[in-house]
């Protein structure tokens, strides 16, 4: 910190919707030592704001007293895109006995990864992130559009792993690399998606709770190196209606810390039971934590028939069009690709709960159903088809409530309630058109 002559240190926090909150702190004040406080209710705020009722939630602190939190300093990096030397740490909030707080996003995401530890074993995720480039829009009621790119023109049509498109914003890539490397963030590799000006970003695997890091780390730098060529980054789950969605598909594998081998692979290199049970697990409890892995009204607007994305629960190799999918590898890299979640799920929640749903499956000694060959898109729904839908289901489940404990998942839950009931005061352009003079 010395060293880069650091002003400034953002103190950092993820909530419920992956949103940084916290404080900023000149360097001197931050090194004396002293704790940063801020109120539990951070951790039940919509995005909108607001706060559900939470009157009879147990373990809450109905005077809404502070936290406190600590840093982790093995998140600290720069803040390339700002004018003056400046720092940032994640934190993570603590009850005043030392307890760690159940709603935090990060010790969610702990708390899963040590289920697996118990029994020796590391889960291993690697995260690939869509997203749309957009013309600045500070008019809610006017839909999204391609920004302009280096010819002078916006795109049209498909461009899916075009090369030219991509060049079409290198400025502003170079800037997304730039800002990663100064804050050790990996990128694996950089496409253009089906969508007008929709791009991908896929990082290394790692460990959970450092893959998450990584994508709340990147979901800002993406939007700050935008906003410096006047354009907007949406992570929007289906920002404009007659675009693709934007998913975060999360692949997925478990590594024996003893012995290094890939849990999902015998020594001769045939799939365990364990692989198979960790299949069966998602399809069993993807409909129940869909509110984590899609968790807005906008998120079941990506899930439509014939689209790249799934609706369904069914499982293949090499199968895009079903809700699992076994990319092809070589046994020590066998892994399982969740392609449910969109590009708007709080990374720490989504991959707690795509683990944990895998984990479940383990732990019960769950058989999948056969694997799909050919296209799944037109068999049935078997995915929530909206947000009060999947709020019962994840409220109903009482095996994720084990896992996630019952606190959490009475309070996400009334977030969700509560952010709906905020999206069910909004009249939309389809009611004006088609209700105001014909009904």
């Amino acid at each position: 910190m010395a060293s880069r002559r650091i002003d400034d240190v953002e103190c950092i926090v993820p909530d419920q919707s992956g949103v940084a909150r916290g404080k900023l702190m000149p360097a001197s004040k931050f090194f004396t030592g002293r704790v940063m406080n801020m109120p539990e209710s951070i951790f039940y705020q919509t995005i909108t704001g607001d706060y559900p009722q939470l009157a009879d939630v147990a373990k809450l602190d109905s005077a809404d007293g502070d936290l406190q939190f600590n840093p982790d300093f093995s998140t600290l990096c720069i803040v390339p895109w700002e004018d003056e030397p400046t720092a940032q740490v994640i934190h993570d909030a603590f009850h005043r006995d030392g307890r760690p707080v159940e709603l935090a996003p990060r010790h969610v995401l702990r708390r899963v990864q040590r289920a697996f530890e118990m029994r020796g074993w590391k889960p291993v995720v690697a995260p690939e992130i869509e997203f749309y480039l957009v013309k600045p829009n500070t008019d809610p009621d006017y839909p999204l559009e391609p920004p302009i790119g280096r010819s002078g023109r916006a795109e049209t049509g498909r461009k899916s792993f075009s090369i030219s498109a991509v060049n079409e914003f290198d400025p502003l890539f170079d800037d997304i690399y730039d800002y990663s490397e100064a804050q050790g963030l990996a990128i694996d590799t950089l496409i253009h998606e089906e969508g007008a000006a929709q791009m991908e970003i896929n990082l290394r695997h790692g460990i959970p709770l450092e893959l998450a890091d990584q994508v709340f780390l990147f979901k800002r730098t993406i939007r700050e190196a935008a906003l410096k060529h006047n354009i907007y980054a949406t992570f929007m789950a289906k920002p404009i209606a007659h675009e693709p969605g934007s998913a975060m598909h999360i692949h997925q594998s478990i590594i024996d810390e003893e012995t290094g081998r890939n849990v999902f692979s015998n020594e001769d290199g045939d799939p365990t039971p364990e692989f198979f049970s960790f299949i069966a697990g998602l399809q069993e409890y993807l409909p129940a934590v869909m509110c984590m892995l899609a968790p807005y009204v906008n998120s079941y607007r990506r899930l439509a028939r014939f689209t790249a994305a799934p609706i369904n629960i069914h499982w293949g190799y090499d199968n895009r069009t079903v809700g699992i999918r076994i990319p092809p590898s070589k046994p020590e890299a066998r892994r399982v690709e969740n392609r449910v979640p969109s590009s708007d799920a709080n990374p720490y929640l989504a991959i707690a709960a795509s683990l944990a749903c895998g984990w479940l499956g383990i732990e019960n000694g769950l058989t999948p159903s056969e694997p799909i060959k050919g296209s799944a898109r037109h068999l049935p729904y078997d995915l929530p088809r909206g947000l009060l839908e999947a709020v019962a289901a994840f409220e109903e489940c009482e095996p994720l409530r084990e896992v996630f404990g019952d606190t959490f998942v009475t309070v996400y839950a009334a977030i969700k309630q509560e952010e709906f009931e905020t999206f069910m005061r909004v009249i939309s352009p389809w009611e004006r058109e088609h209700l105001l003079l014909n009904v």
